[in-house]
């Protein structure tokens, strides 16, 4: 058991930036709060970038960025939406300086030849949350995936509550309908079958 399991992620912060404390005491804190958030980062610019490459680069920035402002004036009330917010900038600055990576039209193309593999559903709505537009693809990723509430999100994003709730529902509305071939084929496959 690690001696820093039991401190909360106020006082790791508080640690991280004392200047008082040693060097190691610091790299210690940063080290504890990297083991408890890495994963979850790393899952949210991976399901907002939808490629490895990109998503690394924007994970380790992520946490540059967050040892590197880390200001022992600021109280930390929510560290992993503090990072998760971080990674969210990081991520649509990297979107912005790329192109869209598939058209809406070229989506039925990369639909895997064996439909019942165990991870087609999981490739198929990766692939479908890439056509989301960003604001829809954030909106569902943070709720649905990172299991934050839509005020949450709002603060997060600096709008509201209620256009956060429309905008995952909106992204739902289209995951649907970018998804609906598929299980229309499925389910005539899976009737021939019968």
């Amino acid at each position: 058991m690690n001696k820093l399991d039991h401190r909360s992620d106020a006082e790791l912060y508080q640690q991280m930036c004392n200047t008082a404390s040693s060097k190691r005491e610091r790299d210690a804190a940063f080290t504890e709060i990297y083991r408890r958030y890495s994963p979850r980062v790393y899952a949210y610019c991976r399901r907002i970038l939808g490629d490895d490459t990109s998503a690394q680069d924007a994970f380790q920035e992520t946490f540059v960025r967050f040892y590197t402002a880390a200001d022992v004036e600021r109280t930390m009330t929510n560290l992993p939406a503090y990072l998760l917010r971080i990674a969210r900038n990081i991520c649509l600055n990297l979107k912005r300086s790329q192109r869209p990576t598939v058209e809406l039209q070229d989506f039925h193309a990369i639909i895997p030849d064996h439909p019942y593999e165990n991870n087609e559903l999981a490739s198929l709505l990766a692939h479908a949350l890439e056509l989301l537009p960003m604001e829809y693809r954030e909106a569902f990723v943070l709720h649905e995936y990172e299991g934050f509430s839509y005020a949450e999100i709002g603060a997060m994003t600096g709008t509201s509550a209620d256009v956060i709730k429309v905008r995952a529902f909106r992204a739902r509305q289209k995951l649907r309908k970018i998804l609906a071939p598929y299980f229309s084929d499925r389910t005539e496959d899976m009737n021939t079958e019968r």
